[in-house]
């Protein structure tokens, strides 16, 4: 499963900001974790509608556009599918994740071992209005979920439409924005876990935390329901360009993974960042958006290990100015 990136000692931190020039050194592959009588094994069982492609690049596939490749990945074309190869794996003992759409998520130069699961196909996308309620499919655009609210007149989901995600991806994140969070609005979810069972609950009983469900840590989100008090279509549309204004005047345009840092107690992350002096700090192509300094932008050269290396000078800042340990927000997998 994901490797999150753990932080530096005081001792390992870089100090001060003298990083121009400097730029991280491509990792290599890591060591398989398929035998290629896996490959020819998993490949045999799949469906002619599931794509199956081996050392795919993920840097296209995120919205940072940074990373390396995936050892298998698989876009199943239905959920039995999806569960055999869930079995698969577990009779293996082989490592998976599921992509979404890519956005806040930075991918290790060394890529991703194992198998690479993305719900694109599109018996996981459909969005559609029942008895007064929004059945969304997890692979879903968070910005179709909003139009589509916003064509049936549900409110609540307005600030989904800006954010470049799946609703899975939302759900593993407890996504939200502009004063609003996913969880507001969830009825229920399905889910499959590690060994293809399909489960169901309501939003009650699914923990959330800041930034996180652990639920979706190991299961997979598939669809959910979702419900927000009914507005008139016109009021949702202005709600919508009001935020999608906001978000042009205050975030970059330039690629990026989102919000790179939680914000901590007392302050929020990129106005503590921009009170570091750190706007406009570089490792590589990777630079502190003088935009909004919680993004980390790709100038369009930039490697992953520019992006890794940058968030710990900005961590080592925080800390030896303030005394404040800054936690990623976005999540860092791969081979370390």
């Amino acid at each position: 499963m994901p490797t999150i990136l753990p932080a530096l000692s005081p001792s390992e931190a870089p100090s001060g900001l003298s990083v121009e020039g400097l730029r991280s050194a491509p990792l290599p592959a890591p060591p398989s974790a398929l035998t290629e009588t896996d490959t020819q094994a998993l490949r045999a069982q799949l469906a002619e509608t599931t794509v199956m492609r081996l050392r795919e690049p993920l840097a296209r596939r995120t919205t940072l556009r940074v990373g390396g490749a995936a050892e298998v990945y698989l876009e199943p074309s239905s959920e039995a599918e999806l569960g055999a190869i869930l079995s698969f794996c577990q009779a293996r003992s082989l490592p998976w994740m599921v992509l979404g759409r890519g956005s806040n998520l930075l991918i290790r130069e060394s890529g991703v071992r194992g198998v690479v699961l993305c719900l694109a196909h599109p018996s996981f996308s459909q969005v559609e209005a029942v008895e007064g309620s929004l059945v969304c499919g997890a692979g879903a655009k968070l910005k179709t979920v909003a139009i589509e609210a916003r064509r049936h007149g549900f409110s609540g989901m307005e600030f989904l439409e800006g954010i470049p995600g799946s609703l899975g991806g939302a759900l593993r994140m407890n996504a939200g924005a502009m004063g609003s969070w996913l969880f507001e609005v969830l009825v229920k979810v399905r889910f499959m876990d590690g060994t293809g069972q399909v489960f169901q609950k309501p939003a009650t009983e699914v923990p959330v935390e800041y930034r996180r469900c652990p639920l979706f840590r190991d299961h997979i989100a598939l669809a959910a329901v979702l419900r927000g008090p009914p507005a008139a279509s016109e009021a949702i549309r202005e709600r919508m360009d009001r935020f999608r204004r906001r978000r042009w005047k205050t975030q970059p345009h330039q690629p990026s993974a989102g919000c790179i840092f939680k914000n901590p107690a007392g302050i929020a992350a990129g106005r503590l960042i921009d009170e570091l002096g750190l706007k406009g700090c570089r490792v590589g192509g990777a630079v502190v958006s003088n935009v909004h300094a919680n993004f980390i932008i790709n100038d369009g050269n930039a490697r992953a290990g520019d992006v890794l290396q940058l968030i710990e000078v900005i961590r080592a800042k925080a800390r030896a100015d303030r005394g404040i340990e800054l936690e990623t927000e976005v999540e860092i997998i791969g081979e370390p």
